[in-house]
């Protein structure tokens, strides 16, 4: 509870840097950025490489809930067929465009917020909540847990942040951005850190540890009445929404950074080339759940954090410097 607290922080004063970003730059998306700060060559190398990154994550998101359907309700069906099913319907709504995945947003926000209530107060009724197994708290102080949670677990889910860089000049009304992104970021780390409590006093702090899906076993246990069991299809449809939106931003950030830096007409014209180098990757960045786990742990303590940290901290630093010299130049040829 308190580790998702601390990285709510984290991730807030990382949002006050996108978002100054954002103000310096209100037309450009992230590729136009890097450009804009680095320069034409290096940060055209930049912008390719957020691209990347971008394509990386849509094949990740994908993979992983591709297994997670494999392992829990479809063992029969082939994880290739999954992928490809639910890559080609993304592309289809990204190609009617985002305004189409926002208004799609709309409805199926209504629809999670009816599943977590449903599930949350199943959960709570259904006498599994052992509130024993959350303590002790604080038993090491705050030193671990402020550590662990800057140093491990600091880079999920920071690393999403970067990517609304690319859909921020197309809103209709940017002055609501802030307003918007905070709450948004706020009511998020709440829920993050009510889920993980939540799994906590029912699974315990070990088997938490140990599972792959821990929310998935913790609705698996609600039996109210010998009736209400099986209820762990909420959670299945939960994260086949939330994973879809997710992997439909970072795939429409992969084709706007591509029609950004090679000058393209629009992203209709590369969707499909685009949806299969993601099937591609999604089938081969591992050849197992576990490999996948592995990989995914690496990358993110490795090499995530110079996307969501380290990049944008130089090109706050870079235009912090450029507009100092700038008001220079301006107070002297006034003085002048």
């Amino acid at each position: 509870m308190a580790g998702h607290s601390f990285r709510n922080v984290c991730r807030n004063s990382l949002f006050f840097v996108y978002y100054f970003l954002f103000r310096q730059y209100p037309n450009l998306p992230l590729t136009g950025h890097t450009k804009k700060i680095f320069g034409k060559y290096l940060g055209w190398i930049i912008g390719l490489l957020y691209v990347l990154y971008f394509l990386y994550n849509a094949a990740d998101n994908i993979r992983s809930f591709g297994d997670l359907l494999v392992s829990s309700i479809l063992p029969q069906t082939p994880l290739l067929a999954i992928i490809i099913l639910f890559v080609l319907t993304i592309s289809y709504v990204l190609y009617l465009g985002i305004e189409v995945v926002g208004r799609t947003a709309e409805v199926f926000i209504v629809i999670l917020i009816l599943f977590g209530i449903t599930g949350n107060f199943l959960v709570l009724v259904s006498g599994d909540i052992d509130l024993d197994k959350v303590q002790p708290f604080l038993e090491n102080g705050w030193t671990l847990i402020l550590t662990t949670a800057f140093l491990e677990t600091s880079n999920f889910p920071f690393n999403q942040l970067i990517v609304f860089m690319t859909l921020l000049p197309y809103l209709n009304r940017p002055r609501l951005v802030k307003k918007v992104w905070l709450s948004a970021l706020i009511s998020g780390g709440l829920i993050l850190s009510w889920t993980a409590s939540l799994n906590i006093a029912v699974l315990g702090v070990e088997e938490v540890k140990k599972s792959t899906f821990p929310l998935l076993l913790t609705v698996g246990k609600i039996n109210l009445l010998e009736f209400v069991q099986r209820v762990d299809v909420i959670v299945v449809f939960t994260l086949l929404i939330t994973v879809f939106f997710k992997a439909s931003i970072f795939f429409y950030g992969a084709l706007i950074g591509i029609v950004d830096l090679f000058k393209l007409k629009n992203h209709q014209q590369i969707i499909l080339p685009i949806a299969f180098i993601i099937i591609f990757l999604s089938m081969t960045m591992a050849s197992s759940y576990s490999e996948h786990t592995e990989e995914g742990i690496y990358f993110t303590r490795y090499i995530i954090v110079y996307f969501h940290v380290v990049i944008p901290l130089l090109m706050l630093l870079v235009t912090l410097i450029r507009n100092r010299f700038k008001k220079k130049g301006r107070l002297k040829s006034n003085i002048t």
